[in-house]
């Protein structure tokens, strides 16, 4: 009977601690949950106080309703520049693809790639030799020809003097004369052949059609070259002077018009950073039409560009100098 109720009591206890454990794992969840919820309303709390002690009483930021700190300066006379920016593309004045006008083998290269040469300067030699020969030609065949035109000539003289004789016939001197003016034209397009046959012996010489900087070599030495290469032998760009496009809104063209008829504006280029004055110009003309599309009409300014600071499809800033205000009212921004 003991043993039974020893039994009992085991079994009691046992079963009271099982269904004590699952209680107090409840229990502790809920307290850390109270906890991070003090936690959060906690961290929440003191954010908002930080905050509404940078924006002050005002809400703003800083205080709107705070003092603002200012500069006292003086209120002094001078003159103010009135500048209207835009942005630019250099573009040059020409561009010039060097192409041979006949066909032959590229004998000679002049030019250095990157040089600077001037309108006139040798560039490239291609073989003459052939031409020589067809010049030398032409002009045997022009000397030939001219020496009939003078026979015929002494023979029309003796028949008109025979005709007054009355010692020969007319149609004699008619056919004479038909002769010398066929002569006449032989020996005319003699010359013109000559003419051509030395103006394609001097194309075997190519210099530089303008004055500016030479790019890449499109064909080397030995090749065989004609006039139909697209790539031509080298393109030539004019650097000095260069000019730049740039667009301006519609509605400041009638001021930069009226400017233009007191006088030139002057404008300036400036990197892309818009940081470094890369050059000084001069306004050269407007558009005549405007952009639809934009409202905004084209103008070009033109530097001198002495120290090469421009270059061809570069992206400058431009301020364009529209007028100075004499003796106008000026205060420091800082004061205001």
């Amino acid at each position: 009977m003991l043993n039974l109720r020893e039994e009992a009591g085991e079994v009691s206890a046992a079963l009271r601690q099982r269904w004590a454990a699952p209680r107090k794992r409840k229990v502790a969840l809920l307290l850390l949950a109270v906890v991070l919820v003090l936690a959060v309303v906690l961290v929440r709390n003191i954010q908002h106080r930080h905050l509404a002690a940078m924006q002050g009483p005002g809400g703003g930021r800083g205080g709107s309703n705070n003092p603002v700190a200012v500069t006292v300066a003086t209120v002094t006379s001078g003159d103010v520049q009135v500048r209207i920016p835009a942005l630019g593309t250099i573009t040059p004045l020409a561009t010039v693809t060097v192409k041979t006008q006949i066909s032959g083998q590229l004998q000679k290269i002049a030019f250095k790639e990157g040089q600077l040469v001037r309108q006139g300067d040798f560039l490239a030699q291609i073989d003459p030799r052939p031409y020589e020969a067809a010049l030398k030609q032409i002009r045997g065949t022009l000397r030939r020809d001219q020496a009939l035109l003078a026979d015929a000539r002494l023979d029309l003289k003796r028949f008109e003097e025979l005709i007054t004789e009355d010692s020969i016939a007319q149609q004699q001197l008619d056919t004479q004369r038909a002769l010398v003016e066929q002569y006449e034209g032989t020996v005319e397009a003699d010359q013109a052949q000559v003419n051509t046959a030395a103006l394609n012996l001097q194309y075997t010489h190519i210099i530089s059609p303008v004055t500016g900087r030479v790019g890449l070599r499109q064909v080397d030495e030995g090749n065989y070259v004609t006039a139909g290469d697209a790539n031509g032998i080298v393109v030539i760009t004019q650097l000095q002077p260069i000019t730049a496009l740039f667009t301006l809104p519609q509605d400041n063209l009638p001021a930069v018009a009226r400017r233009m008829a007191q006088g030139s504006l002057a404008v300036e280029a400036y990197s892309r950073d818009d940081q470094t004055k890369l050059a000084t110009g001069k306004l050269l003309t407007i558009d005549n039409t405007i952009d639809q599309s934009t409202g905004t009409g084209r103008l070009k300014a033109v530097f001198e560009n002495v120290d090469s600071q421009l270059w061809p499809n570069q992206f400058v800033n431009i301020r364009l100098l529209l007028e100075v205000k004499k003796n106008a009212i000026v205060v420091p921004a800082a004061a205001i």
